[in-house]
C-alpha cells in the first residue's frame, strides 16, 4: 500500500480542521484574503483558508474601562484628582481593525486626556454639584472622536473626586459660614413677620375698643393663674371716665 495516500489524507484533514473557526453570537470576524479586506463574518462556523486568508476576531459586548485618577486643575485653580468609568462597545468591526491598531488602548488613552480637558474647563463647585452635566460632556467628546474607530461610547460616570486637606477645610468653613448666613436671614424674616403681625393686631384693637377691653380681661385671667401674692392690673381710663365725670358734676 502506498504510504503517500494516508499521509495526503491526514494533511488534508489537518488543513480542514485548522481552517474551521467558530464565532460566538457576540463575536464578529474581520476577514482578509491575501492581505485585502474581504468582509465581516457573523456568528457560526466559518472556514478560513490557511496562508491565503486571515480573520481578526472582535467582541461586540460592552467593555467597562476604568480610567485611573488624573491630576487636574479646575478653572478656579483648584488641584483635584478625578477618576471615571467609561462604558463602550465596538459597533463597526471593520473600522476597529482598519482604522486603529488597538481600539481598546486608543479609547483608554483618549478617555484620560478627555477627562482632564473637560474637568479643567469647570469650577470646583460644578464638579461637586453637576456631575451629570460633566458626564454628558465627556461622553459627547469621546463618542465624537471614537466614531472613526467604529467604537460607540454608551456612558461615562465620574467615579471619585479627591481634594487635599487644605481645600476640604476651606470648604467646611465656607459651608459653616453659609449656614450661619441662612440662620440670620431666617431669624430676620421671622422678626419682620412678627412685627407685621403685631402692627396688624394693634390696628385691629385700635379700631375696636371693645376688643381691647376683652384683651384686658383675658390678661387678668392669665395673671390670676400665676402663683403670685401681688397682682398689678392696668385699668383702662375709658372704664373709669364716667365715674370721674359724675363725681365732678356732683361737686
Amino acid at each position: 500500500m502506498n504510504l503517500s495516500t494516508p499521509i495526503a489524507v491526514l494533511i488534508l484533514l489537518v488543513i480542514v480542521v485548522s481552517s474551521i473557526r467558530i464565532l460566538k453570537e457576540y463575536e464578529r470576524g474581520v476577514m482578509f484574503t491575501l492581505g485585502r479586506f474581504t468582509g465581516v463574518k457573523g456568528p457560526g462556523v466559518r472556514l478560513v483558508l490557511p496562508v491565503i486568508q486571515q480573520m481578526k476576531t472582535l467582541e461586540l459586548r460592552t467593555v467597562v474601562l476604568q480610567v485611573p485618577k488624573q491630576d487636574v486643575i479646575s478653572r478656579d485653580n483648584v488641584s483635584v484628582k478625578v477618576s471615571a468609568v467609561v462604558y463602550f462597545r465596538i459597533v463597526d468591526p471593520a473600522k476597529a481593525v482598519l482604522q486603529v491598531v488597538n481600539p481598546y488602548e486608543a479609547t483608554s488613552q483618549l478617555s484620560q486626556t478627555t477627562l482632564r480637558s473637560v474637568v479643567g474647563q469647570h469650577e470646583m463647585d460644578e464638579l461637586l454639584s453637576q456631575r451629570d452635566k460633566l458626564n454628558g460632556a465627556i461622553q459627547q467628546v469621546l463618542d465624537l472622536n471614537t466614531a472613526a474607530w467604529g467604537v460607540k461610547v454608551t456612558n461615562v460616570e465620574i467615579k471619585d473626586i479627591d481634594l487635599d486637606e487644605t481645600m476640604i477645610r476651606a470648604m467646611a468653613r465656607q459651608a459653616e459660614a453659609e449656614r450661619a448666613r441662612r440662620a440670620k436671614v431666617i431669624h430676620a424674616d421671622g422678626e419682620k413677620q412678627a412685627a407685621q403681625a403685631l402692627a396688624q393686631a394693634a390696628q385691629l384693637l385700635s379700631d375696636q375698643p371693645a376688643s381691647l377691653q376683652l384683651r384686658y380681661l383675658q390678661t387678668l385671667a392669665d395673671i390670676s393663674n400665676e402663683k403670685s401674692s401681688t397682682i398689678v392690673f392696668p385699668l383702662p381710663l375709658d372704664l373709669i371716665a364716667p365715674l370721674i365725670r359724675g363725681a365732678q358734676a356732683r361737686e
